[in-house]
């Protein structure tokens, strides 16, 4: 185990030299999600949400310290098969990291490293360990043993603790993600032509444990299947577009921040989000329509679907009539007020109103590919997701808090609800199976967004039921249907349980 965590530190330091994503926590870890069927992904985001890849990670290490234990015990045994089983886990690594859609030549290299380091840690520990054993060496008394013993104790902690300190200067000393944040950092967002008209007065109800009208950039929920986030640098960086048009395109950073620039509020929500929950934000973002590039391109009559693809090889199937109506799709360079984060898209990525996530807001995007969706098929929906994804009508309960416990008197009941390029006329409460009563609706910033609701209310002492569902600007009603996420989101009414205290 002490042999394992060498050879990760290894990579890992190797890798933060080459490229971050190279590492063999990162290919590894990126090939499992790949390869995870549908039904495991909805799984890892109902358990652990945003937190996902951090619990992919701890898994991997577990596996990774328990192959190890079984190779050291072979290796015992058996030698040389325990180096020969760390040997293949490298050879893994190795034929993963090249074939990724981002290798660099070198990409080898880590899990290469971390095999030998592996390996050769191994060997020497595992013969320290056989000859600290008593009984190993027939004509010495028991005694004899002792030396050995803390010498292989002094080498396999020295090995571990090499190994993490490994770890750690790894994560520390990725010089391209620290190019790519020194770049982000020196850039100054261009003056927009347009700008978003403001907030409108009393959009935010100031409701504590109510969702802001605005999600801060360090709030906003991150869902992709990136383990290690792309590090791309403006510079490098540049969009092709391509396919069914009469001319390709291919556009650089600086030509597209030289293009007249618009601001526009929308909230993005990811097809995995459950009723009730959080997979939501909401954010002003500055980009330049999608529509506009499409028509320089000029795609041919019987397109009707364009593929994104992200650096990393994610991709995207996002209708085309839903990129070329009036609706701000864009590619957006910045978020409330500031380049867009690392972690969701920089330098560029898209934003489409009226689509969950998985088929409209690639990030770090370089590729647009007009075709047809009976030719291409995108990430998601080769998992068996819907090609399309249009976002449903859905309300959430904010206040008070799931399993909160309440005194009785006056109270308010409130939370939000999206309807993302219809709008939302409305939203309804009902209380322990009563009749529905309108809740107070904030002006909303746009159809393209979430708004907040309220409602007054007496709690009384007991238990109670409370349910809400919104009503859309064309006259939807939100339907009480349950549905899972897959294949194209959630349906139902969100509902809480509540004790009142006298």
């Amino acid at each position: 185990m002490a042999a394992a965590v060498l050879a990760a530190g290894v990579g890992e330091l190797a890798a933060a030299i080459v490229a971050a994503a190279s590492s063999p926590f990162a290919v590894v870890g990126g090939n499992l999600i790949d390869l995870a069927p549908p039904w495991a992904k909805d799984i890892a985001i109902a358990w652990f949400g945003t937190a996902d890849k951090i619990a992919l990670l701890v898994g991997i290490a577990i596996v990774m310290l328990a192959v190890a234990a079984g190779a050291g015990i072979l290796e015992a045994w058996r030698a040389p098969w325990g180096e020969v089983v760390i040997g293949l886990a490298a050879a893994v690594g190795i034929v993963v990291a090249v074939t990724q859609p981002d290798a660099t030549g070198i990409a080898w290299l880590p899990s290469a490293l971390a095999g030998i380091a592996g390996v050769i840690a191994m060997r020497f520990l595992v013969r320290l360990a056989v000859r600290s054993a008593p009984g190993t060496q027939a004509d010495d008394p028991p005694a004899d043993t002792e030396v050995p013993r803390r010498r292989f104790l002094a080498w396999t902690g020295a090995t571990g603790v090499v190994g993490v300190l490994a770890l750690i200067g790894g994560n520390l000393a990725r010089a391209g993600e620290r190019a790519v944040t020194a770049a982000r950092d020196a850039l100054g967002l261009p003056a927009p032509a347009v700008t978003s008209p403001p907030v409108p007065a009393g959009a935010e109800l100031d409701i504590p444990g109510l969702a802001r009208v605005i999600t801060p950039n360090d709030a906003f929920y991150r869902i992709d299947t990136a383990l290690v986030v792309p590090e791309v640098n403006p510079a490098d960086w540049s969009l092709r577009i391509h396919g069914m048009v009469e001319r390709e395109v291919v556009l650089s950073w600086n030509e597209l921040v030289s293009l007249p620039l618009e601001e526009s509020h929308t909230t993005l929500t990811c097809v995995s989000n459950a009723v009730g929950g959080t997979l939501i934000g909401n954010a002003k973002w500055l980009g330049y329509p999608i529509r506009e590039l499409l028509a320089r391109a000029a795609p041919t009559a019987d397109a009707d679907m364009v593929l994104s693809t992200s650096i990393d090889g994610f991709s995207a199937s996002t209708p085309l009539d839903v990129l070329t109506d009036d609706r701000a799709s864009i590619l957006a360079v910045g978020m409330n007020d500031e380049p867009l984060p690392i972690e969701h898209g920089f330098p560029v990525r898209m934003v489409v109103p009226g689509l969950y996530g998985y088929v409209s807001a690639t990030k770090w995007v370089v590729d647009l590919e007009v075709t047809r969706f009976d030719r291409a098929t995108a990430y998601w929906t080769t998992r068996g997701w819907s090609a399309r994804g249009p976002i449903k009508l859905q309300s959430r309960i904010d206040v008070p808090r799931r399993g909160q416990g309440l005194k009785e008197g006056e109270t308010v009941i409130a939370g939000v609800a999206w309807h993302q390029h219809v709008g939302v006329a409305g939203v309804e409460v009902q209380i322990d199976e009563g009749a529905w009563i309108p809740a107070s609706l904030a002006p909303a910033i746009s159809d393209d967004t979430w708004v907040q609701w309220s409602i007054p209310w007496t709690a009384t002492e007991g238990s109670h039921l409370i349910r809400c569902r919104a009503i859309s600007a064309n006259g939807e009603v939100q339907t009480e249907q349950r549905a899972s996420p897959a294949p194209d989101g959630a349906t139902g009414w969100d509902e809480r349980f509540l004790d009142v205290f006298a």
